[in-house]
């Protein structure tokens, strides 16, 4: 079966009061109630007997409960069908700003009329009672609703929702990113595209926009990944060809001011042959198959008016080793000028490891500024980098994370593998540790998914324990505890 009908409801935007009950200012806040809450998805969850289809668990912080949202559960549209993966990928903001905290999922499998793995993203608002007890959630759906995504088609292979961006803009706009990297654009096939929402209108971006870098070719996979921060979002296209070097990839960097028309306004284009960029284009890099962007104040401003950028390119082949992984960072300014500030791989002189066959050291990144109205520094910007292929004496594939400052001198970067800080000691082959990421103000939360079943689980990890060698509290949040239900298949694969 297969998801139609469903329309594009309001999605609020700049006219909503606060909500009873709701009070503002805490990220991922669905109660309302100013404490931190987490979503933990389970994408290949079986629900209903229909295996993969996927669900997303809810705990509410201050030991307040928990909650399954799933498709058909309360707020939520649709019926869970086999392979839908709900919860491929989450995305966090306060849509209708109430105070409340909206969660929107990405299900880019679900099929849509005839059209398999067409796409869809679902808004679930929070709500004083937990998400789904509020105002009704909205399928967003192309060919329903309004702007953009009405007037595009659900194609089968288009994967509407395979990645997400959404946050506010610094003047308070509400803004929603969706990913299509399987849009065929006109006879070109999966090209690319990313709906723009904000306010009251959506519009389409891929590379044939004026102002956007290069062109619209078959297999870029525009809006593979996405990244934004109060002044500007990043769309990666790991699948651009650059010259005769397929699959070298290229990141398009967009600012949300000016907004003309709807429309966000280009800054620049980038691929490992810019000017400015360390190392060459090479086929199969995927440069921007990763994406983490935060916020900064840089010295002598007034306010966060320039952003950090990481980009990773996993399939990077280093001298020791093929699809080893790097990592770049790029400062944008608020004038529209960027610039490298440091390449980031296990083979640069003073970085802790060896990049080696398969390491795939990037295909992960999360980034936080937990001082993001103060000038950035080392100890507050920091860049945690998943390596899921990396081998250890346990076995292959094992992984790890290094964690470095995103400003200043990356040095040899502080190493998170699965017997490390906190996290369980028992590593197992295949842990993929470095898969599921979420860097907070105060935490690196690390997703076990796969692995000994024994240890899967989201762990938080005080920055104070990775960075000096802290003692703090670890955090766990794992099926069958703390009211968790214990059933799961790759519980933690995506965290918010």
């Amino acid at each position: 079966m297969a998801l139609c009908g469903l329309s594009l409801g309001a999605l609020g935007g700049s006219t909503a009061a606060a909500a009873s009950g709701c009070t503002a200012g805490t990220d991922s806040d669905f109660n309302g109630d100013g404490i931190r809450d987490m979503a933990i998805a389970d994408p290949e969850a079986t629900v209903a007997g229909k295996d993969e289809a996927g669900l997303v668990r809810v705990v509410y912080g201050g030991g307040k409960g928990t909650a399954t949202v799933r498709q058909g559960s309360k707020g939520v549209t649709g019926t869970p069908e086999a392979d839908d993966r709900f919860g491929h990928t989450l995305a966090v903001y306060d849509g209708n700003k109430d105070g409340c905290s909206d969660l929107v999922v990405g299900v880019p499998y679900e099929g849509v009329g005839a059209e398999a793995e067409a796409g869809v993203v679902q808004v679930i608002y929070g709500a004083p009672a937990g998400l789904g007890e509020g105002p009704a959630g909205v399928s967003l759906i192309q060919g329903t609703g309004t702007g953009s995504i009405a007037r595009s088609a659900p194609e089968a292979g288009d994967w509407f929702g395979f990645s997400l961006a959404a946050g506010a803009t610094a003047g308070g706009d509400p803004y929603l990113a969706i990913g299509v990297p399987g849009e065929d654009l006109g006879t070109t096939r999966d090209a690319g595209g990313v709906h723009y929402v904000r306010r009251d209108t959506n519009v389409t971006l891929h590379q044939d926009v004026a102002g956007f870098a290069g062109v619209a070719e078959e297999n870029d996979r525009f809006g593979y990944s996405l990244a934004g921060s109060p002044r500007h979002f990043a769309i990666g296209s790991p699948g651009e060809a650059i010259g005769t070097e397929k699959f070298s990839g290229g990141v398009q960097i967009v600012a949300h001011e000016p907004y003309s028309q709807g429309m966000p306004a280009p800054v620049a284009g980038l691929d490992q042959d810019s000017p400015g960029i360390n190392g060459a284009a090479e086929a199969d890099d995927r440069f921007g198959g990763s994406l983490a962007m935060v916020p900064y104040r840089p010295s002598g401003a007034s306010a966060a008016t320039d952003s950090i950028l990481a980009v990773g390119s996993p399939g990077e082949d280093l001298t020791t080793g093929e699809d080893a992984g790097r990592v770049v960072l790029i400062h944008v300014q608020a004038s529209g000028k960027i610039s490298q500030t440091a390449d980031i791989s296990q083979n640069i002189s003073g970085v802790q490891g060896v990049g080696e066959d398969g390491d795939q050291f990037g295909q992960h990144l999360t980034a936080v500024n937990a001082a993001p109205a103060s000038v950035g520094t080392a100890s507050t910007m920091l860049l945690a980098v998943g390596i899921p292929g990396e081998d250890t004496a346990a076995g292959a594939d094992v992984g790890a994370v290094q964690v470095f400052p995103m400003t200043g001198p990356v040095g040899k970067g502080a190493w998170v593998p699965q017997s490390g800080h906190g996290l369980p000691h028992e590593a197992g082959e295949r842990s993929y540790l470095g898969s599921s990421l979420l860097a907070t103000a105060d935490r690196l939360h690390v997703g076990l998914p796969y692995g000994p079943t024994a240890q899967r689980g989201v762990y938080g990890l005080p920055w104070t324990n990775i960075l000096s060698g802290g003692t703090g509290e670890v955090t766990a949040t794992r099926p069958g505890e703390g009211g968790v239900p214990a059933e799961q298949t790759s519980f933690g694969a995506v965290i918010r």
